[in-house]
């Protein structure tokens, strides 16, 4: 189960790349990962969570702009892996598994999520005729609310 949620939250990343690390750094902060014992305890901490959330709200806003680079251009893409990575050690790393299979698959999932999320995206608006806005805002509902579902399969309140 670790393994699937550390994939998913790295396909979560692919989407949108800042989504992943707040919804681990809400988790952690809040109690539903223990990452105490771990590198990645600054996670926790109040003020990367406020801070991890401002970026995701700017990513969120920054991807409507028409002058954002594509997520398949060299540097954003290598920011989802990274950030992938990243949340999957959190996830997996804060329910006792281990950091490093959690950053793999985190970065795996950030692959398959960055890939599959502009062929869908540019898809979607050719194939529905609507403009690349309201796929934008459909892709960010699925990252958010994607997010909070991995989360919350982590185990609250067992």
């Amino acid at each position: 189960m670790t393994a699937a949620l550390a994939l998913a939250i790295g396909f979560i990343a692919g989407l949108r790349s800042m989504t992943a690390p707040a919804a681990a750094a809400w988790a952690a902060r809040l109690g539903w990962l223990h990452l105490d014992a771990t590198p990645l305890a600054f996670l926790g901490h109040r003020a990367t969570a406020y801070v991890v959330t401002a970026l995701m709200i700017g990513e969120l806003v920054a991807d409507k702009l028409p002058k954002t680079p594509s997520r398949t251009k060299p540097g954003p893409f290598a920011g989802r892996i990274v950030t992938g990575a990243l949340s999957g050690a959190a996830l997996a790393g804060g329910l006792g598994g281990s950091l490093l299979l959690g950053a793999v698959l985190g970065a795996v999932g950030a692959v398959a999520g960055t890939l599959g999320g502009y062929r869908a995206r540019t898809g979607l608006v050719r194939v529905l005729g609507v403009p690349d806005f309201v796929v934008a805002l459909a892709e960010d509902a699925l990252a958010v609310g994607g997010a909070l579902i991995v989360m919350s399969a982590t185990g609250v309140g067992r």
